[in-house]
């Protein structure tokens, strides 16, 4: 227990003295993950729109495939996003794997599910009568659709909160389309898993201290939005 709390204090350390590594880390985290999700919620909240909105034949299994996904298990994402980026791959000629811009696209896949389940649950829960104003004043399909997700919001705005927790936390995209290289793709939770194995647990702890503090602000930010 003392070796633990000992590790704790110089854990604490490290991030007081702004280390930097750490701060590099946690930097590059951030960007890989907040891109992905604001380019993932430029696609997905509108194609969730389109399924709710739309009536079509299969509607009732799709949307269980897409909440099914929700759980998807990360390194299966990895290995999918893997071989679209490998050089053998239909997306290899870009020369996208083991970069960021790759990861990123890797954790838009994996947060995708998320982002268009939810959304379809959010506008789910928005007054019919509002969709029929809407069209009894002449707006067009793509004016609907962005008049539910105005009202639906607060619901959408904790979707990509929610997204932005699972991409930030994942370890499996990042480690097989990153490659977790030093100060060029290497994040939070590739590094703390990395540093763990080398037996270097003050500076594996400190990356999980920040990781759990950025988790922690995601839900804290998510049940105030839910008035939970």
């Amino acid at each position: 227990m003392q070796e633990i709390w000992t590790g704790f204090l110089q854990a604490i350390d490290l991030i007081a003295s702004r280390n930097p590594e750490i701060v590099s880390i946690t930097l590059r985290s951030l960007s890989i993950s907040l891109i992905a999700v604001l380019l993932a919620s430029i696609i997905d909240i509108p194609l969730g729109g389109i399924i709710e909105f739309h009536e079509f034949r299969g509607k009732r299994v799709l949307v269980s495939l897409i909440h099914t996904l929700f759980s998807l298990p990360t390194v299966t994402v990895g290995l999918l996003v893997f071989l679209l980026l490998s050089r053998s791959g239909p997306l290899g000629s870009f020369g996208l794997l083991f970069t960021p811009q790759g990861m990123i696209i890797g954790q838009a896949v994996l947060i995708t599910p998320i982002l268009i389940g939810l959304t379809i649950s959010a506008l789910r829960g928005v007054s019919l009568q509002i969709k029929d104003t809407a069209r009894s004043l002449g707006a067009g399909e793509a004016q609907v659709i962005l008049t539910l997700i105005k009202e639906a919001r607060q619901a959408v705005v904790a979707a990509i909160l929610l997204a932005f927790g699972r991409a930030i936390s994942e370890v499996g995209v990042a480690m097989m389309i990153g490659g977790n290289i030093r100060g060029y793709t290497r994040v939070l939770t590739t590094s703390i898993a990395l540093e763990t194995s080398m037996g270097n647990l003050e500076f594996s702890m400190a990356l999980g201290i920040i990781l759990i503090s950025i988790a922690l602000v995601v839900n804290l930010i998510v049940n105030w939005m839910q008035g939970g």
